[in-house]
């Protein structure tokens, strides 16, 4: 399975263009993200998204942003001026976030909504104390069943 999570800037603003045979939307556009030590060289790499995303992208994403992107990677090669072969990686991106939207994304989960509580008549609340009162059915646990041991090393 080929899945690939990136968080990179963009360093070069998304370019549209369109198919020649059924005119699908492709935007193409670099990212740059730092090196694993300190003082290794940032890498850049090119980034296509389709279709749909590709017009949200051009229209929503630009240079200097920061970015998350999910999607698939691949290795080209291309022949270089000097007569070479060069492999260059790609990425098909599915889906991208702006990391500025993910920090603003609420934490605290959802304010209970008050619902409005009846009152009973007087007449029914009568009724309630000349009733007697069912007993509660006692709360048993599920019986608790050990999880299957899938390791053949017993320790």
């Amino acid at each position: 399975m080929n899945n690939c999570l990136l968080m990179a800037e963009i360093v070069q603003s998304p370019q549209l263009r369109y198919t020649s045979d059924n005119q699908t939307p492709v935007a193409e556009f670099v990212v740059q993200f730092p090196g694993l030590k300190e003082g290794d060289p940032s890498s850049q790499m090119k980034v296509v998204g389709w279709g749909n995303l590709a017009q949200d992208i051009q229209a929503q994403y630009h240079a200097g942003q920061r970015v998350l992107l999910e999607g698939r990677l691949a290795m080209n090669v291309v022949d270089s001026p000097q007569g070479y072969k060069e492999k260059q990686v790609e990425m098909t991106v599915q889906r991208i976030y702006a990391v500025g939207e993910l920090n603003t994304m609420p934490m605290a989960p959802p304010a209970a909504v008050a619902v409005p509580v009846a009152t009973p008549s007087p007449a029914a609340s009568r009724l309630a104390a000349t009733r007697p009162a069912a007993p509660a059915a006692p709360a048993t646990p599920p019986p608790s069943t050990p999880a299957p041991s899938y390791d053949d090393i017993p320790f």
